[in-house]
C-alpha cells in the first residue's frame, strides 16, 4: 500500500488526455503507458536490490552516502526537503483543495485549505508509523476502489466513435506525463529501517506494487479512450470527470471530485509518512539539526523531522501555484534517481551477490539511467527557469554541508 500510494496521486485522473494528445493513436497511447510501466518496473528492481543490500531508514540517502559520497547524499536530502518532497506535497495539497471545494464550497482560499490538510495529516503521522500506515492503507484502498469504478464506467458505457486525435509530438513527448504519473515507488525505501523483514518484504512490495499500478493505469487509459473516443479524450481537460458524467450523469462529476480528493490525500499521507526518515538519517550522521534525529519516546516516530517537513510544505503551498511548484520539482527528482541507480554498479563491485538483484544488469540499469537523463533534459528544454531554480536551491546545500560537516569533525 505504501508503494502504490506513493505512485497513485491526482495525475492519473488528468494525464490520459495529455498522453492521447501527444500520441494520436490507440497503439502509441497504449505503448506509452506500457513503456512507462516498464521504466517504473526497472526502477523498482533497482531500488529493490539497493533496499536488500542496505535495509536502513533513509533509503536513497543511505545508498548515495555509502556508494558515492556523504556530500552527494546530503544534497539529495537537502533537495528532498526544500524542492522534491515538500514541493510535491505542496502541489498535491493544492490539487486536493481544488477538488475539495467542488464538494464542500468554502470561503477559504485553496492555499489555506491545502495548508490545513497538510497540518492534519502531519499530526496523524506524528502519532507513529503504525498510525500513519493504517491511514495510508485505508486511503490506498479507497483509491483503488475509485479507479476500479472509473474503469468499470469506461468499459460499460456505449463506446464513443474513435475519431482522429490531433497529432502531437509523438511517443517521446507523451512519456514525460507518463513517467511523472508513475513516479514515487522509491519512497517506500525510506521506511526500510522500520520494517520487520525488510530484505524479504521491501523488494516484494516494490515489484508487486508497481505491477499493480501498471495494470490500473493501463486500464484507466483504455477506459477513458473507449468512453470518450480519441479526439474527445485528447481535447478534455478532466477526462475522468467526463467519463463519470457520461456514465452516471450529473452525480458523476461530484463522484470523481471525491475520488481525486481521496487520491491526493493518500499521496500526501504516504509522503509525510516516508520522507522524514531521510532527514532523520542526516541528523544521525551529524550533518543536520540534532533534534531532527530524535525519536519520540512514546510513538518512536521522528516527530521533529515530520513537523519540519510539514511546515516547509505548508509555506510552499501558501506561496506558490500548482504548475510552478511541479515544474521546479521534476528535474531534480530524476537527477537523483539516475545517481541512485548508479549505486548498483558500485555495490556490485564492492560486495558479493546477495538477496534480490537487478535482472539483466548492467544493461537494464543503464536503460533506467538513460530514461532518467532523458526526462531531465526534456524538463530543462521545456522550462529552463524553474529547472534552474530547483538546481540553485539544491546547490545551496553545499555550504550548509561543509558547515555541518566541519562541526561534526570538530566535536
Amino acid at each position: 500500500m505504501v508503494v502504490m500510494g506513493g505512485i497513485v496521486g491526482a495525475g492519473i485522473f488528468l494525464t490520459p488526455a495529455i498522453v492521447t494528445r501527444e500520441t494520436g493513436t490507440y497503439g502509441q497511447m497504449l505503448a506509452a503507458w506500457l513503456v512507462g510501466g516498464l521504466a517504473a518496473l526497472l526502477g523498482a528492481f533497482v531500488y529493490a536490490e539497493l533496499g536488500a543490500r542496505r535495509p536502513l531508514a533513509g533509503g536513497q540517502y543511505v545508498y548515495l552516502r555509502e556508494a558515492m559520497h556523504p556530500s552527494i547524499a546530503f544534497l539529495y536530502g537537502w533537495a528532498l526537503l526544500l524542492v522534491i518532497q515538500t514541493g510535491g506535497m505542496a502541489a498535491c495539497s493544492i490539487a486536493f483543495a481544488r477538488y475539495f471545494e467542488q464538494l464542500v464550497p468554502t470561503s477559504l482560499p485553496e492555499s489555506a485549505l491545502a495548508a490545513i490538510a497538510m497540518a492534519l495529516l502531519t499530526l496523524v503521522n506524528c502519532l507513529g508509523v503504525a498510525a500513519g500506515s493504517r491511514v495510508q492503507s485505508a486511503l490506498m484502498l479507497l483509491k483503488i476502489i475509485a479507479l476500479a469504478g472509473l474503469i468499470f464506467c469506461g468499459f460499460t458505457v456505449h463506446p464513443a466513435a474513435a475519431g482522429p486525435a490531433p497529432a502531437g509530438e509523438g511517443l517521446g513527448a507523451a512519456m514525460i506525463a507518463v513517467l511523472f504519473s508513475y513516479g514515487g515507488w522509491q519512497t517506500a525505501c525510506f521506511v526500510a529501517g522500520e520494517m520487520k523483514e525488510p530484505r524479504r518484504d521491501l523488494p516484494r512490495a516494490l515489484v508487486l506494487g508497481v505491477l499493480g499500478v501498471i495494470a490500473l493505469y493501463t486500464l484507466v487509459a483504455l477506459a477513458c479512450a473507449r468512453a470518450l473516443g480519441l479526439s474527445a479524450l485528447a481535447a478534455s481537460s478532466a477526462p475522468a470527470s467526463e467519463v463519470a458524467t457520461k456514465t452516471l450523469g450529473a452525480k458523476g462529476a461530484s463522484l470523481i471530485a471525491a475520488c481525486i480528493a481521496i487520491s491526493t490525500l493518500g499521496f500526501l499521507s504516504q509522503s509525510i509518512l516516508t520522507a522524514p526518515r531521510v532527514y532523520f538519517a542526516m541528523a544521525q550522521d551529524g550533518v543536520f539539526f540534532k533534534s531532527v534525529g530524535r525519536l519520540s519516546e512514546r510513538t518512536r516516530a521522528p516527530v521533529t523531522a515530520i513537523v519540519l517537513q510539514g511546515v516547509l510544505a505548508m509555506i510552499i503551498a501558501l506561496s506558490g501555484t500548482f504548475e510552478s511548484i511541479l515544474r521546479t520539482v521534476v528535474s531534480m527528482d530524476f537527477v537523483f534517481m539516475a545517481l541512485t541507480a548508479a549505486c548498483v554498479f558500485v555495490f556490485r563491485k564492492r560486495e558479493p551477490k546477495g538477496g534480490l538483484e537487478m535482472p539483466g544488469h548492467p544493461l537494464t540499469t543503464l536503460v533506467f539511467i538513460v530514461i532518467c537523463a532523458w526526462v531531465v533534459v526534456a524538463t530543462w528544454l521545456r522550462d529552463p527557469v524553474h529547472a534552474l531554480y530547483g538546481l540553485a536551491l539544491t546547490l545551496a546545500g553545499l555550504p550548509a554541508y561543509l558547515l555541518w560537516n566541519r562541526r561534526r569533525i570538530q566535536t
